[in-house]
């Protein structure tokens, strides 16, 4: 092969570094001394042994004597037409340049994966170490759980830490439990409910167990009749104790809680861009230091943090008023990241992730991006239109003749601890299977067999000890079911009551469900087992929602009416 076929830009190694010709503007190949020249169109390079630095000259090589010029090169990528006479060269096979080219692109890319997996493990590694968090001290479930309802608590201090927080008032406060909301999340991911508990509700605050700095633990004692917002900073109380707190007052405990300060409502309403909120009127109140004009405000940063401080400027200027403006704004917070605006944008992404991670104080389990990340996808999977804010039921406090702070409402407050408890929607959601829920519902439809003729096994699959014994003296002494027995522990835990039966008991489990308040889910077709005197006989296995010998285990299918709103929707503060 002569050089100046060896020459052709098919054998170009890709590998080959470019440089700029000084005498030409132009980039040309560098090559070895025993490369062979380039063929590339435009300046090139001559290589003689020797000589290594020199640049070809443009001007053309003198004709030879009794030679003819041989005709231009082709340029890259038209066909080269072979001389008169003479048979046109073999084509250049590409098989070694295509492999060349994917052995150097494959190794790039493979190089570029590294960093960038390397930049992603650092930059995770960062948020991180971005979080902050506080050892739940028992107070919590252990972590919510993806395939269970979950319950965060929701907790925002006043504490005045912070660049430019001194200025809303009590510069030396260690902080309350100012604004307190329990996020319940349903088991489907339908739907949720916010519940916001009054700072100025009077409850009792348990004994509270926390972690101190040496490992040790210390009882914070308990105190009565006192403003739930005490239950965060006073007496050295931690989050865990609100957490306590809630459960006491609710009976709901919560999985997992997160604190934010003032500088979280700054910083996070900044990442995403700001939000939109509603005034139906003007506002200017000294206070909260919020000025704004009656219509629609974009707010974020400093302005942001005002809007849901100011309480004087709005409703009856009390701590409900307050609520009511908390919850339009995290109305608007929780349309402005579920917006395309939001979910598309990598920077505003990123700017979330450091704001949110920089700014909430979370529980230690969720002391990592990951357990975040996992929890922020179960958030995610809920609708905005099926977000219901709502506010514990109260009345003022009867035994004060000034009004300052308030009770728990007697006819209406349970039932929305209840529905909550119970997993129920407080806005219409479509079941997502209704052939299903249909035949659930049907097991509970039909005839009921006497009391006398039920016959069942009770076993205790996770409720308190003496469960089993205490329910069969029930259903001997008091509802008629003779036919029964104590038949032990179950061989496994389970968190909800089950009634097994053959298809020919269903009259039998009809009655006892009538009887225990059972519902269709906790009715399980299945077979039969032997009772002690070798007969057919029902099996009853009372789980972790035993509510007590005796008691129903009915509970409310449809929630309260509450005044309430939903995420969705766009409120005007008055």
């Amino acid at each position: 092969m002569d050089a100046q076929s060896r020459g052709r830009a098919n054998d170009i190694d890709p590998a080959d570094q470019w440089v700029l010709n000084p005498n030409t503007g132009e980039y040309e190949l560098r090559l070895t001394p025993s490369a062979p020249q380039s063929t590339v169109p435009g300046p090139r390079r001559s290589t003689p042994r020797g000589n290594t630095g020199a640049v070809r000259s443009r001007t053309a090589a003198p004709e030879a004597p009794g030679r003819q010029v041989p005709p231009q090169r082709r340029r890259r990528g038209v066909p080269e037409e072979p001389l008169p006479g003479r048979r046109g060269r073999r084509p250049v096979k590409k098989k070694g340049r295509a492999k060349k080219i994917l052995l150097w692109t494959g190794g790039t890319m493979a190089f570029v994966l590294v960093a960038a997996a390397g930049g992603a493990y650092l930059y995770i590694k960062h948020l991180n170490d971005n979080i902050t968090s506080v050892s739940d001290d028992g107070a919590s479930t252990g972590g919510f759980d993806k395939d269970k309802a979950i319950n965060i608590l929701l907790i925002g201090t006043d504490k005045r830490t912070g660049k430019g927080n001194t200025k809303y008032g009590d510069s030396g406060s260690v902080g309350h439990a100012d604004t307190t909301i329990l996020l319940h999340l349903s088991k489907d991911r339908s739907n949720a409910t916010a519940l916001s508990i009054p700072r100025d509700l009077i409850t009792d605050i348990p004994d509270c167990p926390t972690q101190q700095a040496d490992g040790s633990e210390k009882v914070i004692a308990g105190t009565s009749n006192v403003r739930f917002n005490t239950s965060l900073g006073q007496d050295l109380r931690t989050p865990s104790c609100t957490a306590r707190t809630v459960t006491e007052l609710t009976g709901i405990k919560p999985d997992d809680f997160m604190v934010a300060d003032f500088n979280a409502v700054k910083t996070l309403t900044t990442a995403v861009g700001g939000v939109d909120v509603c005034l139906g009127k003007d506002i200017n109140d000294p206070d909260s230091h919020l000025n704004l004009k009656k219509g629609m405000q974009h707010i974020e940063g400093e302005t942001a943090l005002a809007f849901v401080r100011t309480r004087h400027a709005v409703g009856f200027g009390g701590d409900l008023s307050r609520i009511t403006l908390q919850q339009q704004f995290l109305s608007a917070l929780m349309r402005k990241l579920k917006s395309n605006s939001t979910l598309t944008d990598p920077t505003k992404m990123v700017k979330i992730a450091e704001a949110g991670t920089k700014a909430l104080t979370v529980d230690s389990n969720l002391d990592s991006i990951g357990k975040l990340k996992d929890l922020g996808l179960e958030l995610g999977k809920l609708n905005p239109k099926n977000l219901t804010f709502t506010t514990v039921p109260v009345i003022d406090n009867p035994a004060e003749k000034v009004h300052a702070t308030v009770v728990l409402n007697p006819n209406t407050a349970q039932p929305v601890f209840d529905a909550i408890k119970n997993d129920v929607s407080f806005t219409a959601v479509k079941a997502k299977k209704k052939k299903e829920a249909a035949a659930v519902a049907a097991r509970l439809k039909g005839t009921k067999s006497a009391a006398s003729e039920v016959r069942v096994r009770i076993l205790n699959g996770g409720a308190a000890a003496g469960s089993a014994q205490a329910e069969l003296n029930y259903l001997q002494n008091d509802a008629g079911v003779l036919k029964s027995e104590n038949a032990g522990n179950a061989a496994a835990s389970q968190a909800k009551t089950t009634l097994e039966y053959a298809p020919d008991q269903a009259d039998q489990a009809r009655r006892l469900a009538a009887i225990l308040g059972l519902s269709g889910s906790q009715l399980k077709p299945g077979k039969s087992v032997t009772n002690d005197q070798g007969l057919p006989a029902m099996t009853l296995t009372l789980g972790k929602d035993f509510p007590g010998a005796g008691n129903s285990y009915s509970a409310a299918t449809k929630a309260p009416d509450v005044d309430k709103t939903t995420a969705d929707k766009v409120e005007c503060a008055k």
